[in-house]
């Protein structure tokens, strides 16, 4: 029997993000994705994930999605039959995000959402730099179909986002945790900090992956996904 799972995309990412997935997925689950344009904060997020999906479901977030599923965990936890979290965090505000990120903002305002994805976009990727080449077009498309309205909205949800370390000990569905060996904003340290709070959590590492592992390296992503399933 399929599973039903729903992607939750992350910062400045849509439908595309996970383009590579479903297909991959298609013989054990029903796939949907979930954006989050024009919302504020991170539970009324949540709370559009829960209107829109099926009444029992696996979720996946990324980045801040992530945090997304651990809100809908929290205020909805019986609905939901697995979690994975792919390069993300529970950690509250940072010293200095607020200022990195009022930054990139007045790029996006100022010179518009071109010149912010090519500030905002390498430092995210692996060290196969063949494969961030390859996949800068489509990524640089995928922020230039937002505003920067909406990127603003989105800021706001980050930077007044739930507490979450406390969510992680009441998980009691199977879980997936997952990061990139490059994942600079993400690591694999974080996960594994996460993974010792999560009753039976497993730690997925994708080789050669920055913070955008689903679209850079979607074949080991989909396997790892497909495992995880597979323990419902």
């Amino acid at each position: 029997m399929k599973q039903s799972l729903v992607l939750l995309c992350g910062l400045l990412c849509d439908e595309e993000f996970w383009t590579d997935i479903p297909q991959r997925l298609s013989s054990v689950a029903d796939v949907s994705v979930v954006s989050f344009r024009g919302f504020s904060s991170i539970h009324a997020m949540a709370e559009h994930v829960l209107d829109v999906a099926p009444e029992r479901f696996a979720i996946a977030g990324h980045s801040m999605g992530g945090r997304v599923a651990l809100e809908v965990i929290r205020t909805a936890s019986r609905r939901i039959t697995a979690l994975a979290l792919l390069n993300t965090g529970v950690h509250a505000v940072r010293d200095g995000e607020p200022q990195s990120r009022a930054h990139l903002l007045r790029v996006a305002r100022e010179r518009g959402m071109p010149a912010l994805a090519a500030e905002w976009l390498p430092p995210m990727m692996g060290s196969d730099m063949t494969r961030a080449a390859e996949l800068m077009p489509r990524l640089t498309a995928m922020v230039e179909r937002w505003t920067a309205d909406a990127y603003a909205d989105q800021i706001n949800a980050m930077l007044h986002r739930p507490e979450a370390l406390t969510v992680l000990p009441t998980i009691a569905v199977p879980t997936l945790l997952l990061s990139g060996s490059d994942d600079s904003w993400s690591p694999i340290s974080q996960h594994e900090s996460m993974r010792r709070r999560i009753p039976h959590a497993t730690l997925f590492e994708i080789h050669g992956a920055g913070h955008m592992a689903p679209i850079e390296r979607p074949e080991p992503v989909a396997v790892a996904l497909r495992e995880w399933l597979q323990r419902i």
